[in-house]
């Protein structure tokens, strides 16, 4: 079930559910190459997890084939930062990481410690990229349509 939630403006805001799976990908810094180099990382990254968790409607499983593929995913990021000559090392964590607050389109994210897949580049000093991985929200994230509101809830009553 989504939450809702009316602002002062009136305006619908919703709310991911605490009960989500979220990614990160902290780069090492906000230099041209470290963006760039976070960018590939995380659309390798969100090829992977698409592909092992596309149609899977049950957190738990979601989170057993997190758990199952850690190397997998470490190979991943492993292997695109060798193809395009990428000189840092990285951290993986999943578990409950922190998150500070994000608006986007409309969608509420609120701060806190959230289960979540954290892949830190190097110092991990530069922006981040995130979103939720399950509900499947990543799929979406890119989309320039106008109805961002509408799919997120779309895919939130669908899940849960």
């Amino acid at each position: 079930m989504s939450i809702i939630l009316l602002n002062d403006n009136k305006e619908e805001l919703i709310l991911i559910p605490n009960e989500a799976i979220r990614v990160r990908i902290i780069a090492n810094s906000n230099s041209d190459k470290d963006i760039q180099e976070k960018e590939k990382i995380k659309e390798e990254i969100n090829k992977f997890v698409d592909k092992k968790i596309n149609n899977v409607t049950n957190i738990n499983d979601v989170r057993k084939i997190i758990v199952e593929n850690i190397k997998n995913i470490e190979n991943v990021v492993e292997k695109t930062m060798k193809e395009n000559n990428y000189q840092k090392t990285f951290k993986i964590n999943y578990g409950m990481n922190y998150f500070p607050d994000k608006e986007f389109k409309g969608v509420k994210y609120n701060k806190g410690n959230y289960e979540s897949l954290v892949i830190t580049i190097g110092e991990g000093k530069g922006n981040n990229y995130w979103c939720v991985l399950y509900p499947p929200l990543c799929k979406i994230d890119n989309n320039e349509n106008n109805d961002y509101r509408f799919l997120i809830k779309e895919i939130l009553n669908k899940y849960l």
